[in-house]
């Protein structure tokens, strides 16, 4: 699984030097399938319940599973979620970043902030003994400390052989409940928070998600293992330090 997750951190850490206003998001979308067939993997998302892209990509209101498209052009000032998966021999990895194009305003760099120190929060959780709770709720109330939401309607899973597994892990939730964490365990944690409220609706293109005021919306995302030592990051490489992403 950490072979796995190299291949999905290094088309994510590509893409992300691609990020500028003009480019649009169904070349990033052609970049990650070439990169993972380039490592031998496999993009896990094209064709996933009838799913087009290899990169699910979201634009500012879109909270989650957008389509690529030559027409959809980053723009100055956007802020844009991609979350990408692939399978390489039989297991998965999955994780997402949402980066800003150019300049943003101070709101959206907190938002991005705010959303990649609540998976923080979660991942710090992941230690055997505790609760999926223990998880849930370490995101959900850091979200909501800094005066946002978070998404109901889409969780976290567990992932291993398929890239949907039990447990859900949804980014709300109360401490000391759910099923206990144990070693050996993998969960994807994915918030996904919203200025405004945590409702969401699903556009016509049956896929793509967006928040139901309009509000701005940011995810990121690590497959993470349980192990003796507390969490191992399957999606970012073993000497990596600082931030999570």
């Amino acid at each position: 699984m950490y072979r796995a997750g190299q291949v999905v951190w290094g088309a994510l850490e590509e893409m992300r030097t691609m990020i500028r206003p003009g480019i649009s998001t169904k070349e990033l979308d052609e970049f990650a399938e070439g990169y993972t067939k380039e490592h031998g993997a496999r993009p896990a998302f094209k064709g996933y319940r009838g799913y087009p892209g290899s990169v699910c990509t979201s634009i500012n209101q879109e909270v989650v599973h957008g389509i690529p498209s030559a027409a959809r052009k980053l723009r100055e000032g956007d802020i844009l979620s991609m979350d990408f998966g692939v399978e390489l021999g039989g297991y998965f990895g999955d994780a997402a970043l949402t980066v800003p194009v150019g300049r943003v305003t101070p709101e959206r760099e907190k938002l991005l902030r705010v959303t990649r120190e609540s998976l923080e929060q979660g991942i710090a959780k992941i230690r055997a003994g505790n609760r999926l709770g223990d998880v849930s709720a370490a995101v959900q109330q850091w979200v909501e400390k800094n005066g946002y939401s978070v998404v109901r309607e889409f969780v976290g899973h567990g992932i291993g052989t398929k890239m949907h597994e039990d447990p859900q892990l949804p980014n709300y939730g109360s401490p000391g409940q759910g099923p206990k964490l144990q070693e050996g365990m993998v969960l994807a944690i994915e918030p996904m928070v919203n200025t405004g409220g945590p409702g969401v609706r699903v556009l016509d293109d049956e896929w793509t998600a967006v928040t139901s005021d309009g509000s701005d919306s940011a995810h990121f995302e690590h497959t993470v293992a349980v192990t003796k030592n507390g969490p191992w990051i399957l999606t970012r490489p073993k000497e990596a330090a600082g931030p999570v992403w």
